[in-house]
């Protein structure tokens, strides 16, 4: 039986540089609550490690917490990345720190947090998260796809880190599943500037999410999905059009 699921999968924990140190797992969950919100991907800046921890909150309190990373591609575009199986994650978690050069600068770029469920701190990430790694996006997309995940082009009507600013275009060899429109974006105006040919956009369907880096932000931008269960593989029917997909703002049924 198909039902709607309202989904807000771009959220960012205190474990990304830029994140609030307000968005641990409970205030996480219960702003989620709060918001009517169904599903959320957790989608740090190339790492993973709060992921399993917000998971664990999300089961208690009713709500499906999909695991994921936003990656940085050598190009400076980033890419969102969910995953259905906790293993998969690992496997790209490990591609991603192999090709993840640098050492964090708390003085510069902020802490990165590795907490518990509770929000305790258990250890400070000394990756570079806010850098990019060595991998070209055809390299990432095609590792996401590899450990079956869904590889989704982030916020793409921005000018920075999206890659229509970065190269001007999408090429055709790159299989995303979907392209991100940033919460502010106007869909009508972003399709008369950019659904056209030279920028190869119209390929791919369209989703919206928060790209949440604060608790004030979660829900701002949600896209429903039509589908039997809230999973990696019945949201990406989804957006392939097998059933529906529907952008709503906060004020959307």
């Amino acid at each position: 039986m198909l039902k709607k699921y309202r989904a807000d999968c771009h959220i960012h924990t205190c474990l990304s540089p830029c994140g609030d140190s307000e968005m641990l797992p409970e205030t996480i969950i219960k702003k989620v609550k709060e918001q009517g919100i169904d599903v959320i991907c957790i989608s740090d800046h190339n790492a993973t490690e709060n992921v399993l921890e917000v998971k664990k909150v999300g089961n208690r309190e009713g709500i499906t917490v999909i695991g994921g990373m936003e990656i940085t591609s050598k190009e400076e575009v980033h890419v969102l990345a969910f995953f259905n199986d906790d293993s998969d994650l690992n496997d790209m978690q490990r591609v991603v720190y192999d090709n993840l050069p640098g050492t964090n600068n708390q003085e510069l770029y902020g802490y990165q947090c590795c907490v518990d469920e509770f929000g305790y701190i258990k250890f400070l990430n000394q990756h570079l998260l806010i850098g990019a790694t060595t991998l070209s996006i055809e390299e990432v997309v095609d590792a996401i796809h590899r450990f079956n995940g869904i590889a989704i082009a982030a916020h793409v009507d921005r000018e920075a880190f999206s890659i229509v600013n970065q190269l001007g275009f999408i090429p055709e060899e790159l299989e995303f599943d979907a392209l991100e429109i940033s919460s502010e974006c106007n869909y009508r105006e972003f399709s008369k500037k950019y659904i056209s040919k030279e920028y190869g956009i119209m390929r791919y369907p369209i989703v919206s999410f928060s790209d949440a880096h604060k608790l004030d932000d979660i829900g701002k931008r949600c896209t429903i999905f039509i589908c039997e269960k809230p999973t990696v593989e019945s949201i990406k029917e989804a957006i392939k059009g097998v059933n529906r997909v529907i952008l709503c703002d906060n004020s959307d049924v």
